[in-house]
C-alpha cells in the first residue's frame, strides 16, 4: 500500500466544457451508468413474487399459480419492451462519436 497523497494544490480539477453540463455523467466518461431496464424489470418480478407469496400465505386471497405466472410474464414482457423503446429513444438523441 502506498501512503502517497498529492498536495491539494496539485490535484487537477475537473471542469465542465460548455457543450457538456457539469451534472452529466455517462458510462463513456467513467461516471456511474444508469440502471439497465432488464435489471429493474427482474427486480420488480422478484418483489411481485414475494408480495404474492406473502398474500397467499396470509390467506387474504386464494391465488392460482398458473394465472400468477402468466400475469407476471405478460407484465415483464411489456415492461421490457416499453423500457427498451424508451431507452432507444433516449439513445437516439445523443450525438454519435463515430466509434463502434
Amino acid at each position: 500500500m502506498s501512503s502517497y497523497e498529492p498536495a491539494p494544490d496539485t490535484v487537477p480539477q475537473a471542469k465542465a466544457s460548455p457543450a457538456e453540463p457539469a451534472h452529466s455523467s455517462g458510462a463513456r466518461h467513467g461516471g456511474p451508468s444508469p440502471a439497465r431496464v432488464g435489471t429493474v424489470v427482474w427486480g420488480l418480478i422478484v418483489l411481485a413474487l414475494a408480495v404474492l407469496i406473502i398474500i397467499g400465505q396470509l390467506g387474504i386471497v386464494a391465488l392460482n399459480g398458473t394465472y400468477v405466472l402468466i400475469g407476471l410474464m405478460i407484465g415483464a414482457g411489456a415492461a421490457l419492451v416499453v423500457g427498451g423503446l424508451l431507452s432507444a429513444r433516449g439513445r437516439d438523441k445523443q450525438p454519435t462519436t463515430g466509434k463502434s
